[in-house]
C-alpha cells in the first residue's frame, strides 16, 4: 500500500480525535444527524495528498467485550471524512466474514474501531466463534467446534498476512486490545494494552512539530480528557515513530509509579514488513471530534 492514504487517515483522525480541549468529565450522547452535520462542517474539504487511485477503507466495529459508546460516532466520522474529501470510500461492517483474505485485498486500509474483546481470551475472533457465539456468532451454531477454532485462527492470520503484504491498519483506542494476548499482534501494533486509570485530564505533546501528521498542533502541548492508556509487551521496544507523548507526572495513577520509567506515547506510526500501522489511543469520547 502507498503511504498517501494512511497519511491522510492519520492526519484527519489525529486532528479529529485529539484537537479538542476538554473542559470537564465527558458524558455519552447518541449519534444524531445534527451532530454528524456539525462534524461534516468542521471536516477538511480536501485530503492532504490526492490519492493516485480510488481508495477503499474497511471499518470494522464489532466489540465482544467492553463497548465504547463512541463507536457509532467514530464510524460516522471516518466515513464522512473520506466522503467529504474524496480521499477514500468506506465500508462499515461487524461481520468477521470480511476477514477472508480475498475480501481484505479489496481494501487499502482496515480501521479497527474500538474492537475490544472479552477478557477471557482477549481475542475478538474467538469470542464470535467460541466464547460468545450465542451472542455474536449465531450463524455458526451448526458448525463443529473444531471448524470454528480453525476459522478463528485463520481470520486472525488473514489480517496479519494482509498487513504484512502491504495493507494499512488503523487501530483506534480500544482496538489495540483486539488480540491482546498475542505476542505477534503486539509486535505488529507496537504494543499491548496493560491498563488505564480513570478518565482525567491528560497533557499530550507532539513529538516532532515538522512531521506532516503533527503540523496542526504547531508543536504545542494540549490538554485532553481521556482514558490514559498504559501499554506493555512490544511497547517497550519503541519500534515505531511516536506522534504524541503523554505527560505522566500529574496523572492520578498509583500503579504507574511501580512500573519502569518509560516515555508514554499514545499515538504512533510504524511499518510491519510491507504494511503500515497507525495507532491512536485518543479517544474514549466522541466530543473529541469537535
Amino acid at each position: 500500500m502507498g503511504t498517501s492514504l494512511l497519511k491522510t487517515l492519520s492526519v484527519f483522525l489525529s486532528i479529529g480525535l485529539i484537537s479538542g480541549i476538554a473542559q470537564s468529565k465527558l458524558k455519552s450522547f447518541e449519534l444524531t444527524p445534527e451532530w454528524e452535520a456539525k462534524i461534516t462542517e468542521l471536516a477538511p474539504d480536501q485530503p492532504t495528498a490526492k490519492p493516485l487511485k480510488e481508495r477503499n477503507v474497511l471499518i470494522f466495529s464489532l466489540t465482544t467485550g467492553f463497548k465504547h459508546w463512541c463507536i457509532p460516532h467514530t464510524d460516522a466520522v471516518v466515513t464522512l471524512l473520506g466522503k467529504k474529501t474524496g480521499a477514500y470510500q468506506s465500508t462499515v461492517s461487524t461481520d468477521i466474514e470480511v476477514f477472508k483474505l480475498d475480501n481484505l485485498k479489496k481494501y487499502d486500509a482496515v480501521v479497527l474501531n474500538n474492537t475490544c474483546p472479552d477478557r477471557k481470551d482477549r481475542d475478538t475472533f474467538r469470542d464470535v466463534l467460541i466464547n460468545k457465539m450465542s451472542q455474536f456468532g449465531t450463524k455458526y451454531k451448526d458448525v463443529p467446534l473444531e471448524e470454528r477454532e480453525a476459522l478463528a485462527k485463520q481470520s486472525y492470520e488473514n489480517l496479519v498476512q494482509y498487513v504484512s503484504e502491504g495493507g494499512g491498519l488503523v487501530l483506534l483506542h480500544g482496538a489495540i486490545t483486539s488480540f491482546n494476548n498475542s505476542e505477534e499482534f503486539s509486535a505488529l501494533a507496537g504494543g499491548s494494552f496493560d491498563y488505564h486509570p480513570p478518565q482525567q485530564e491528560v497533557i499530550l505533546t507532539p513529538t516532532d512539530d515538522t512531521h506532516p501528521l503533527l503540523l496542526p498542533f504547531e508543536g504545542k502541548p494540549f490538554t485532553h480528557i481521556d482514558e490514559p492508556y498504559i501499554l506493555k509487551n512490544a511497547y517497550s521496544q519503541f519500534n515505531f515513530r511516536p506522534l504524541l507523548e503523554m505527560e505522566t507526572t500529574n496523572l492520578k495513577d498509583k500503579r504507574l509509579k511501580k512500573l519502569p520509567s518509560l516515555p508514554r506515547y499514545v499515538a504512533w506510526i510504524k511499518p510491519y514488513n510491507e504494511g503500515r500501522v497507525f495507532f491512536c489511543s485518543p479517544s474514549h469520547n466522541a466530543q473529541s471530534f469537535e
